[in-house]
């Protein structure tokens, strides 16, 4: 008898070493469940693309949140900014209720309003879901890696399932602020967090790693 749903290609131990302080409301359960929005993450291309995609995703997100310590934006100074009141929707839940949360610190009232749609959860009117239910705060950085391109021409996932490589994720997720010299100590910091999550997990990089 065969197990119906395929394992995530991480596995609870590769987890755990790549991310020993991590705060513990980022459970594995938590990023399992998570999967399940998005079947095709992590499970594309091959077993060495799969993982590669895995190690990309965890890099990204560990250096959004210092190796998945913080849960919320640090600094609480910027949370009123993140209100967009041209939107015709406005900001019901507050004016500094949408700042950063989560492993890709998802801010701003329509990133909100559009990943609580894309997940069937009022993420609009209850954007606090997202420090607070860890397969929601998982599912909000894999609705952003799968469907989400920022300024770029892709999305992380087409990028590493694509083999363009994780220079493309930096572009989809920060690239304005980070590529073409606009902040090469960050970048390289992706870069190097990336290098750790393949050794662990046990693929490769492939090319084009720097934006």
């Amino acid at each position: 008898m065969t197990d119906p749903a395929p394992a995530f290609v991480v596995t609870e131990e590769q987890f755990e070493a790549l991310f020993p302080e991590r705060n513990p409301f980022y459970t594995y359960a938590g990023l399992v469940a998570a999967t399940s929005a998005y079947p095709e993450f992590a499970t594309t291309g091959g077993d060495e693309i799969a993982r590669r995609e895995a190690a990309a995703f965890l890099a990204n997100v560990s250096h959004e949140t210092h190796g998945l310590i913080h849960v919320t934006e640090v600094n609480t100074a910027l949370y009123s900014h993140y209100c967009d009141p041209s939107q015709p929707y406005g900001c019901p839940a507050g004016q500094d209720a949408y700042y950063g949360r989560g492993p890709v610190q998802l801010s701003w009232n329509f990133n909100y309003k559009a990943a609580g749609e894309a997940l069937g959860v009022d993420l609009l009117n209850d954007p606090w879901l997202v420090e607070n239910d860890a397969t929601i705060a998982w599912q909000t950085a894999l609705w952003y890696w799968n469907t989400q391109p920022g300024t770029a021409t892709m999305t992380c996932h087409e990028a590493m399932v694509g083999e363009h490589g994780f220079a493309e994720t930096i572009r989809s997720i920060n690239g304005p602020l980070e590529c073409e010299g606009g902040n090469p100590r960050q970048m390289n910091n992706r870069v190097r967090l990336f290098r750790e999550c393949v050794e662990v997990i046990g693929t490769t990089t492939g090319d084009n790693l720097t934006c």
